[in-house]
C-alpha cells in the first residue's frame, strides 16, 4: 500500500468533514478526521471547528508521535487515538471518529451491533463492538480502541461515539454512513419485534466477497 499525498490527504479530509456534518453524523465542533501520508506522518483536523466549515489552513500536520510538524492550529483532542489506531496496525490510512446518532445511542446503551441483519454492513464492517467509556481526549480513550483495531473495522465508544478506519478516506468515511445505516436498521427491526437474522451460510458467502470489494 502506498500512502496519498499531503495534497490528496488534506482534500480527503475536507470532503468528508463536509459530507459527515451535512448528513447530520456530527453536531457543532464534534468530531475529528486523519489522513496518514507517510511512516511518520499524518494530517488531521483541529480543536474547535466544525467539519463542515474547515479550511485547507486549518489543519494539522503530526508526526506518529504526536509532535506538530505543519499548521498553526492545535489538533484535535482525540488525536491520541488516531495515533493509536495507526500504531496498532500500520496499513491503516484513515481514520473517523464522529457522532452519528443511532450508532451512538447504541454506543451509550452498551449495545453491540454485532447482528447480521444488513447484507452491505456485513461486507463492508462484520461485528462492531463496544469499546469501554474513557475520558475524552484522555489516553484512556486509546488504551479503550487499541484492541480491536486489527480485527474489526468499526467501533462504538461507549457513551461517546463511534470510529471507523481504512484503506482510503473514502473507505473510513463508507463505513460510518455504514454503521449509522445499520444501527438504523437494527433499530427499526427491533422496534417491529423481529429477531430475524441471515442464516450462517450467507454470512459466510458475504464475507466471502470482501477481497472483491477491495476489503482487506
Amino acid at each position: 500500500m502506498t500512502y496519498p499525498t499531503d495534497a490528496q490527504a488534506k482534500a480527503a479530509i475536507l470532503e468528508a468533514g463536509r459530507k459527515i456534518y451535512q448528513r447530520g453524523l456530527v453536531a457543532a465542533n464534534d468530531g475529528n478526521l486523519s489522513v496518514r501520508v507517510g511512516e511518520n506522518a499524518l494530517w488531521v483536523t483541529p480543536t474547535g471547528v466544525s467539519k463542515g466549515a474547515m479550511t485547507e489552513e486549518m489543519l494539522v500536520k503530526l508526526d506518529l508521535d504526536g509532535n506538530v510538524l505543519e499548521g498553526t492550529r492545535k489538533p484535535s483532542s482525540e488525536t491520541k487515538m488516531h495515533l493509536r489506531i495507526y500504531h496498532e496496525d500500520p496499513l491503516i490510512r484513515a481514520v473517523v471518529h464522529a457522532h452519528p446518532p443511532i450508532a451512538t445511542a447504541f454506543a451509550a446503551a452498551g449495545i453491540p451491533l454485532d447482528r447480521p441483519v444488513l447484507q452491505e454492513a456485513v461486507v463492508q464492517l462484520g461485528t462492531v463492538p463496544v469499546a469501554p467509556f474513557a475520558l475524552p481526549g484522555s489516553q484512556g480513550v486509546a488504551d479503550s480502541v487499541a484492541p480491536y483495531c486489527r480485527q474489526y473495522r468499526a467501533l462504538l465508544l461507549e457513551y461517546h461515539g463511534a470510529v471507523t478506519w481504512g484503506d482510503t478516506m473514502e473507505q473510513a468515511h463508507y463505513r460510518l454512513e455504514c454503521l449509522e445505516q445499520l444501527a438504523a436498521v437494527t433499530l427499526h427491526l427491533r422496534t417491529l419485534g423481529c429477531d430475524r437474522v441471515m442464516p450462517e451460510a450467507l454470512v459466510r458467502d458475504l464475507e466471502g466477497l470482501r477481497p472483491a470489494w477491495g476489503i482487506r
